[in-house]
């Protein structure tokens, strides 16, 4: 007979990637973890996970199974609570949000969920979060929409230019718009989080600029802090300018990026979370739309 222990435990594995991770996180040995995992696939009569020393796969059979475990959990977690406030059993909701989502945006839509669930947040790019929504690890993603994305299991909330990031008191912080080449004796700070990263080193080495770096960081908050520090300058979504820099842009450098919020459907369709789901959308798309209305302010 499955268990609710054999659930966890497969859960467990699916989430954290890794036996030794999950053992930790459930707190019991990994031992008795590969022992669950064993039984459940003798019970389901299926191998669930593929093993090797790198990483934790699923297989299909795997695949097929993670949707029915995941409401047997939210079962489990309903009958836990049954007969108690409902604000006391909010469904949990796991959030995956690249890193260069601007922290005041995410915090206010956050919050907005925060309201009717549980919260858990995921950092990570935008194909480890793509991966982690289609393999059940997370319900939504807050990443950049591909071209055709934002119908159906997707939410566009706001687009926005990249830009180049000054101090206030540059040299160039007047003049608006500036050609490539004047950047040519700049120092540079590398945010390793931009989504744009590779094809921005592209675009200046093209035109002959070939800066020095005085910051590389996966930190947004700390790349854009030097810059007001004056010690670099930085390209990034407009979103991320802060109230010490000015946002310039770049003759040529045209990248863009639409954010919006992509959901599981097998789980966004049940009934109890379409309904809990309702009211922080509605209250997210007006924050989208005020969001956007002051980004485009601030480089019109």
């Amino acid at each position: 007979m499955i268990k609710r222990a054999h659930i966890r435990q497969f859960l467990a594995v699916v989430d954290a990637g890794s036996f030794t991770q999950a053992a930790q996180q459930i707190r019991v040995t990994q031992p008795a973890l590969s022992t669950g995992v064993a039984e459940l696939e003798r019970l389901v009569g299926a191998q669930l996970f593929i093993r090797n020393r790198r990483k934790i796969r699923l297989t299909e059979a795997g695949g097929r199974f993670l949707p029915i475990a995941r409401e047997l959990e939210r079962a489990f977690r309903a009958a836990d609570g049954f007969g108690r406030d409902e604000t006391a059993t909010a469904p949990l909701l796991r959030i995956g949000a690249i890193r260069s989502a601007p922290g005041e945006f995410l915090q206010r839509i956050v919050a907005e969920f925060a309201r009717s669930f549980s919260i858990e947040i995921v950092e990570g790019s935008d194909s480890d979060l793509r991966t982690a929504l289609a393999s059940g690890r997370i319900q939504i993603a807050l990443v950049p929409l591909k071209a055709g994305e934002g119908e159906g299991e997707a939410l566009a909330l706001y687009e926005e230019p990249l830009v180049m990031l000054v101090p206030q008191d540059h040299p160039l912080a007047s003049r608006g718009e500036v050609s490539p080449e004047e950047l040519a004796p700049e120092t540079m700070i590398a945010r390793r989080s931009c989504e744009f990263l590779d094809a921005t080193s592209r675009f200046f080495t093209r035109h002959g600029v070939r800066p020095r770096f005085s910051l590389r960081s996966d930190s947004d908050d700390r790349c854009i802090r030097m810059v007001a520090a004056g010690i670099g300058i930085t390209t990034a979504p407009l979103s991320l300018a802060g109230e010490d820099t000015v946002a310039l842009r770049v003759t040529g450098y045209d990248f863009r990026r639409e954010l919006g919020l992509l959901f599981a459907s097998d789980w966004s369709g049940l009934p109890d979370i379409a309904r809990r789901l309702e009211a922080p959308l509605k209250a997210i798309d007006a924050i989208a739309r005020d969001w956007q209305r002051a980004r485009v302010a601030m480089i019109a």
